[in-house]
């Protein structure tokens, strides 16, 4: 696997913005290439700090591609699947977590950096039937807001943004999952009162 990863690597900085798209895509989906996403988006936005946004996009849009496929299997049918790659406590609090959460057991995840499992709750969304917009937009909010501090880091500090992250990704995941959580609270309030105004 390790000369494997060197070779995508070579392709994605051969290939720029679909390289990106295609790492991102393998990674989410019949792979695990852990970080390689994350560095190559710091490289890359380090190099060409003016196409920050098409290499933040272009890692989105690979990733929720390959989420998109995950969810697939799983909703075909793939729970033996799931119970077969995954520990069966991870599965079983991963299950938990979409009867407790729904859809922000898969936002939460998203946003959280290698070496937290993410995998089992993508699989897991398609077997519990989450609504593929709302898995989707899920998807692309929780790996939008990682990849796009990874792109405004890159920008600000250069190479010495990957060391950052290493040093504070968890506190920077939380802060971001805080201010999502935050966010979510006060438009579930808000629409909350305007269904009682409306009674």
């Amino acid at each position: 696997m390790g000369s494997f990863s060197v070779r995508l690597r070579a392709l994605a900085l051969g290939s720029g913005a679909p390289g990106l798209f295609l790492i991102a895509f393998l990674d989410s989906s019949f792979l695990s290439l852990p970080e390689i996403a994350d560095i190559l988006v710091v490289y890359m936005v380090t190099l060409h700090k003016s196409r920050m946004l098409l290499y933040v996009g272009a890692t989105l849009l690979g990733s929720i591609a390959g989420c998109l496929v995950m969810y697939g299997i799983g909703r075909a049918g793939g729970e033996a699947l799931v119970r077969k790659r995954f520990a069966t406590g991870n599965v079983e609090r991963a299950m938990a977590a979409f009867q407790r959460h729904g859809i922000m057991a898969v936002l939460i995840p998203s946003m959280l950096p290698p070496p937290a499992p993410f995998k089992v709750f993508v699989l897991l969304a398609g077997v519990t039937r989450i609504r593929v917009g709302e898995f989707a937009a899920a998807v692309a909010i929780g790996r939008g807001a990682r990849y796009l501090v990874l792109g405004i880091l890159a920008v600000r500090y250069g190479d010495r943004a990957m060391a950052f992250m290493e040093r504070h990704a968890l506190a920077a995941s939380l802060l971001v999952i805080a201010i999502l959580l935050g966010g979510f609270l006060i438009y579930l309030a808000s629409s909350t009162a305007v269904r009682a105004k409306a009674r």
